[in-house]
């Protein structure tokens, strides 16, 4: 299988720059079609191991790492994605496979006999690491995202904002579990992009004194467990 390493840019936002970005972009890019008011509520449920080995690396930056996590938007159960994201030389690729809802409860709750049977390789990956690394969930984390969409390029814009903490919660799939605002957690600007990034949208994303720069909501909401 190739794979499929993507650019990524990160800028840290103030409320300010989140507003005029916004106009910009609704002028010069698609809204993703899958959005609902042009947003999505996105949780993600990430893990990690018992010395929390992917914390470590994205705070060390390690050249080459991963995370796993469950991820699904507006609280819809039907719809949940189990992705791997991979880091090198600063570059990202993402894998994707379906869970279904009593699927990603059993991962939840560490029943994982079902999963070295599935013909999902992602999910049998994920086994053994859990298995045999002691890979297990840490923290649901949550936040809002306002996607944009170009084209050529196979650009996706997204702004990211009110990220909160379950903290040591790992109940995914409660709809009314609580979560917390991640301490003084910012708003992100994330750009991806394959072999070329457009003028125009390296242009439209440009904010005078915001430089490049690296951010996790994993580990901002692992602060707090």
């Amino acid at each position: 299988m190739t794979i499929q390493y993507r650019h990524e840019w990160k800028h840290v936002l103030n409320t300010g720059d989140l507003l005029m970005l916004r106009q910009r972009l609704q002028s010069i890019m698609e809204k993703d079609p899958y959005a609902v008011n042009g947003k999505y509520q996105i949780r993600s449920l990430y893990f990690d191991t018992l010395d929390d080995k992917a914390l470590r690396e994205k705070i060390d930056g390690v050249n080459m790492r991963e995370k796993f996590r469950i991820r699904l938007y507006n609280y819809d159960s039907s719809v949940i994605h189990l992705e791997k994201k991979s880091k090198r030389n600063g570059l990202g690729s993402k894998y994707s496979s379906n869970l279904t809802a009593e699927e990603a409860q059993k991962i939840v709750d560490g029943k994982l006999d079902w999963m070295i049977g599935s013909n999902r390789p992602l999910v049998q990956e994920l086994y053994c690491k859990m298995r045999y690394q002691g890979m297990l969930p840490k923290t649901i984390v949550d936040y809002t995202r306002e996607p944009f969409i170009f084209r050529p390029g196979n650009v996706r814009v997204t702004l990211d904002y009110d990220i909160r903490t379950g903290m040591n919660c790992t109940d995914f799939l409660n709809p009314e579990v609580v979560t917390v605002p991640a301490g003084d957690a910012p708003i992100l600007l994330e750009v991806k992009w394959d072999e070329f990034l457009p003028s125009i949208i390296r242009s439209a994303v440009s904010v005078p004194n915001r430089r490049v720069g690296s951010f996790s909501k994993y580990a901002q909401c692992r602060v707090y467990g």
